[in-house]
């Protein structure tokens, strides 16, 4: 039988996919017997670890000192008898300088078709080349992970912004400063922790499913309980429980929590995140401003190691008391007039509405002066002020101000014209908060989908009653953007929501 094998064929597209080729490579290994999957490395050393302890080294110097280290690929470059190898730990890069002679032939040609992306482990003597470069020499070096897919050569810039944050595994690889963002995060929630805890506060877990929308007026994320066979609610927030804490004895909790809320996204709102909630019996607002300001300043030492920081080019000073100013006065300044409850309804509709805003007919005076206030101060407000004496239609859980009920004992923080935290001197008249959530489910009645629940059972638990407290909210992601210097809360989200990827780009 005659040969018919062209051989000018085109070879099959297969052999040019680097995903292909790899696979072919973690076969290949397999049919030689050798696992391309460890279940265990033991190292001894961080690269930052060895980078400190032989800072001295001269160029040109080796030691007899044995370490095993273990990280991924991320530079290779092969030079005949010898292979530099750069790996990644969690810590720093580290150079392998890997010679034939030091692990023998077989294993330097395993150590050849080794990737990029690669997991290895090596045991060697630590060294500092000629030029400088401190590395291990290897007498062993082990694949323990096979990358089947090669990391991306170009993965940063705002072209690729969508696909950094789906793929921030592949993210926090190649753009390893990517990384120092979410230590800060972590700093920053550790230190408010301890803040927290050095002050006395306990804390605590509230439930996750509610079954009351409540605790904010917001639009809740809907889910079934199959074996109660009833809705509850994604916790909008947790205030209403840790309350009913006060009320069962506790002084002094928090709770660093997440919460969903089923609203847009924008580059300060992700429907899932994170904040701090705490709530201290026997004060009032001023003593949540202490609180405030104390927890702010341990987070920004932790992220920044001072008590200033420069977010998006605006030096921001967080050492001495914050602004107080009450919404009324703020407006005044801004609007060059005065705008009062005293004014009448129309007065202030017309105010509004010069300035741009459109007034709905169910809006009363305080959620009209509200709406001025978000519209056209807010974005004003650069260095920390806390804004008071909001108007009661807007606040359903403050206590109203002895000397004007239409006005709450509430604050919000605002930094650079974004609120990071929420204050009340909480409401614990029982009979005041029976008619404020009549209220909301008469606005829910005429369609407001984010006006709360009436909530029976934390009214009867108001009935037992509950000692006069302060409580506050803080929003942790918009901290953190404050304090790392980011625009976007994504930047700060390991993982955050996005929209459904096409099928053509996984």
């Amino acid at each position: 039988m005659s040969d018919t094998t062209d051989t000018n064929a085109e070879p099959d597209e297969v052999v040019d996919d680097p995903v292909e080729v790899r696979r072919a490579k973690r076969q290949a290994l397999i049919d030689a017997g050798i696992t391309p999957y460890v279940n265990r490395y033991d190292y001894t050393d961080h690269a930052a670890d060895l980078i400190e302890r032989y800072a001295d080294l001269a160029d040109g110097d080796s030691t007899e000192d044995v370490v095993r280290v273990a990280g991924r690929i991320v530079a290779k470059r092969d030079q005949g008898k010898i292979c530099f190898i750069v790996i990644r730990d969690a810590t720093d890069d580290l150079q392998l300088f890997v010679r034939i002679d030091n692990i023998g032939e077989e294993a330097y040609e395993r150590v050849k078709d080794l990737d990029v992306g690669d997991f290895v482990g090596a045991e060697g003597t630590v060294l500092r080349t000629r030029r400088g470069q401190l590395s291990v020499a290897p007498s062993d070096i082990v694949l323990l992970s096979k990358s089947l897919r090669p990391l991306p050569e170009k993965f940063h810039g705002l072209a690729d912004k969508e696909t950094r944050y789906r793929q921030r595994y592949v993210d926090l690889v190649v753009n390893p400063e990517v990384s120092d963002t979410f230590k800060a995060r972590f700093r920053i929630i550790s230190a408010i922790r301890r803040y927290c805890e050095d002050e006395g506060y306990l804390e605590v877990e509230t439930p996750m499913l509610h079954p009351i929308q409540g605790g904010a007026t917001a639009k809740p994320f809907t889910t079934h309980h199959n074996a109660l066979d009833r809705d509850f609610y994604l916790r909008i927030a947790p205030e209403l429980y840790l309350k009913r804490l006060l009320v069962g004895g506790f002084e002094r909790v928090f709770e660093i929590n997440r919460c969903f809320r089923n609203e847009g996204m924008d580059l300060a709102h992700n429907p899932e995140f994170t904040t701090l909630e705490a709530y201290c019996a026997y004060t009032d607002l001023s003593g949540m401003m202490d609180l405030c300001e104390g927890i702010v300043r341990a987070a920004t030492e932790a992220a920044c190691g001072s008590l200033t920081c420069t977010y998006q080019g605006t030096e921001l000073d967080f050492s001495g008391e914050f602004r107080r100013a009450t919404m009324l006065e703020l407006i005044g300044e801004v609007l060059g007039e005065e705008v009062s409850f005293d004014l009448e309804l129309d007065e202030l509709r017309g105010i509004a509405r010069k300035q741009g805003i459109d007034v709905k007919d169910a809006w009363g005076k305080g959620k009209i002066i509200a709406e001025i206030f978000d519209e056209k101060v807010e974005d004003t407000i650069v260095q920390p002020c806390f804004v008071t004496d909001f108007p009661l239609e807007v606040s359903p859980l403050a206590k109203k101000k002895a000397d004007n009920p239409e006005l709450t004992e509430r604050f919000e923080l605002l930094i650079c014209g974004q609120e990071y935290a929420n204050a009340f001197s909480e409401l614990n008249d029982p009979v005041d908060q029976e008619e404020r959530f009549a209220e909301q489910i008469r606005q829910k009645g005429a369609g407001d989908d984010e006006a709360m629940d009436y909530d029976a059972d934390y009214i009867r638990a108001l009935e037992y009653g509950m000692p006069p407290a302060g409580g506050i909210g803080i929003g942790i992601d918009r901290l953190v953007m404050l304090l790392t210097d980011n625009p976007s809360i994504r930047d700060v989200l390991l993982f955050p929501h996005m929209r459904q990827e096409s099928s053509d780009n996984q």
